[in-house]
C-alpha cells in the first residue's frame, strides 16, 4: 500500500473516531423518521403532525406518530476527470479521497449503510451497500489510484446513472470540483443531496504568469499565451459566473453545499453541516 495513502486513511479514521464522535450523519438528514402509528390529537400536540385525511374521515383530529429511523442510507458519489489534476502533488484528487474516506468511516461508525460510486470518463466503480470497512477502504483506494489525466467526464450522464441506481431514499454526497454546470434537480426530488466542492485556492486566485504554455488536463491540448492582468480578470469573471449559477441552482432545490480547499481541515468543514 502506498505510504501516503495509508497515512490518509489513518488520518481519516482518527478524525472520525475522535473529532466526529457524537456528530451522527443522521443529523444531516431531513427525513430520518419512519411512520409508527396514528393516535387521537391531544392538547399540546404539534398541529403540523395532524393527518387531515384520517381526521376528515373520522371527524376527530388524529396525528401521525413517528419514530427515529436509525439506519441511514449514505451514498458518496464522486465526479472525477482531468480537471481534478491541478496543483503540485495532485492535491485535489487526494483531498477528494480524504473527504470520501471520512464520510465512509463516519457512516460505518454510525451503523449506516454506505454505498460508494466513482464516476470516471469511461467507467464507474460501485461498492455494494455495506457496513464493512473492507468495502469502504477499497473504494477509498479506487479514488486515490484513479488515473485522471487526459479524461473528461460527462456530468449529465453520470447524474442520470446515479438517479437510476439509487432507489431507496438516501443521503447523497456528490463530490467534485464543479467547474462546469450540473443539474441535480431530479436527484434532489427523491433524495437529500449535499454537494462537496473540492478546490485549490490558486484556481480562485490565479497569479499573473506572463508568457506561458497552458496544458489542458482533460484533453491534453496546449496553448501558448500571455497570462497577465486581462487574462486573469477574464478567467475570474467566468469562474464567478459559473459559481453563481451553481449556487442559485443548489439553493432552488434545497441542496446544501460546502467548499473544501486542499489545505482545509476536512472534519472542521464537514462539522459546519451539523450546525
Amino acid at each position: 500500500m502506498h505510504q501516503s495513502f495509508k497515512a490518509l486513511q489513518l488520518k481519516a479514521r482518527h478524525q472520525v473516531y475522535t473529532l466526529l464522535s457524537g456528530h451522527n450523519l443522521s443529523k444531516l438528514h431531513g427525513e430520518g423518521y419512519d411512520f409508527s402509528e396514528l393516535r387521537e390529537y391531544q392538547m399540546g400536540d404539534d398541529i403540523r403532525k395532524i393527518n387531515w385525511t384520517i381526521t376528515a374521515k373520522l371527524g376527530k383530529p388524529y396525528i401521525k406518530e413517528l419514530h427515529a429511523n436509525r439506519e441511514l442510507s449514505v451514498v458518496v458519489s464522486t465526479l472525477m476527470d482531468g480537471s481534478l489534476y491541478f496543483g503540485a502533488g495532485n492535491t485535489k484528487q487526494t483531498k477528494l479521497t480524504e473527504v470520501a474516506t471520512v464520510l465512509g468511516y463516519a457512516a460505518q461508525q454510525n451503523n449506516d449503510l454506505f454505498t460508494g460510486i466513482c464516476y470516471e470518463e469511461v467507467h464507474s466503480t460501485t461498492t455494494p451497500p455495506t457496513k464493512q470497512l473492507y468495502h469502504i477502504e477499497q473504494f477509498s483506494q479506487t479514488l486515490f489510484d484513479a488515473s485522471l489525466l487526459g479524461s473528461t467526464l460527462n456530468y449529465t450522464s453520470a447524474i442520470q446513472d446515479l438517479f437510476k441506481r439509487i432507489h431507496k431514499p438516501s443521503l447523497i454526497f456528490v463530490l467534485g470540483d464543479f467547474l462546469e454546470e450540473i443539474d441535480l434537480s431530479l436527484l434532489a426530488q427523491r433524495h437529500e443531496v449535499i454537494v462537496v466542492i473540492i478546490r485549490e485556492r490558486d484556481e480562485e486566485s490565479p497569479k499573473r504568469l506572463g508568457e506561458v504554455t497552458l496544458n489542458s488536463p482533460q484533453d491534453g491540448s496546449k496553448i501558448d499565451t500571455y497570462f497577465g492582468k486581462r487574462s486573469q480578470e477574464k478567467y475570474l469573471a467566468k469562474l464567478k459566473e459559473n459559481d453563481a449559477k451553481l449556487m442559485e441552482h443548489f439553493s432552488r432545490y434545497d441542496i446544501r453545499t460546502v467548499k473544501i480547499y486542499t489545505d482545509d481541515d476536512v472534519v472542521g468543514k464537514l462539522l459546519s453541516l451539523f450546525r
